[in-house]
Order: C-alpha cells, then structure tokens, then sequence
C-alpha cells in the first residue's frame, strides 16, 4: 500500500525516533518534524489505519513489521542519497534537505545504481 510524501516523512521520523531508543508519541513526532499536533495526529491515524504503526491506551508508537520494513526502506534511500550528494561535493546539510525530497521519487533504478556506484567507492 503506497503512501504518498507526506505520510512517509512521518514513518521515517517515527523509525529515526524509534532507533534512538525512546518511547514515541505523536507529541515527540511533532516537535522532531516541527509540525502541529493536529497535523501529527491526522498523519498518526492514517498510518494506523494502514496498519503500519500502532497505538497502545498510553499513545506509545511502535511500528508493525510492515511499517517498520517500509521505514527502513525510506530511510535507506535518504541516507543512501545525502551520502551521494556529499560525495559530490554538496554541503551536508543541504545534501541532506535534497535527499529528504529526493527520496520520495527517485526510481528503484536510480536508487540501487546509486547504492551499487557507493559500494564500488
């Protein structure tokens, strides 16, 4: 089930707090994303109702296996291409900002020539 940019900015935000070991709730999403709340709670909902992350009765975050797969897709692709970018020569940070909207339409293609001329370096 395709998500569109939006919705797999909040999954990979979600992963990235969640490889730091905390506990995540919508507010911890907000403040990392600096969004609003209600922006962050919409988003929450959808991507539980396509059950790629759940809620318990405290509003702790954990992604399913699914999510959790998609996630590490989306971050692999953003760090994959910041670490292109940087190789080229382009600032970190704003390698970084590219590769965030670089991600969410680069082709499969594009993307694994990418990682394949990385791993030749």
């Amino acid at each position: 089930m395709p998500l569109n940019e939006s919705g797999e900015m909040y999954l990979e935000s979600i992963y990235v707090l969640c490889e730091k070991g905390a506990s995540v709730r919508s507010i911890d999403v907000a403040e990392y994303m600096n969004y609003s709340k209600p922006s962050v709670s919409r988003a929450i909902g959808i991507l539980k109702e396509k059950e790629l992350i759940a809620v318990d009765k405290d509003g702790y975050i954990t992604l399913t296996p699914e999510g959790k797969s998609m996630a590490q897709s989306i971050f692999e692709r953003h760090t994959i291409i910041t670490k292109m970018l940087t190789a080229l020569g382009v600032n970190e940070k704003i390698a970084a900002d590219d590769a965030c909207r670089i991600e969410h339409v680069i082709s499969p293609e594009s993307f694994e020539a990418m990682k394949r001329f990385l791993e030749e370096k």
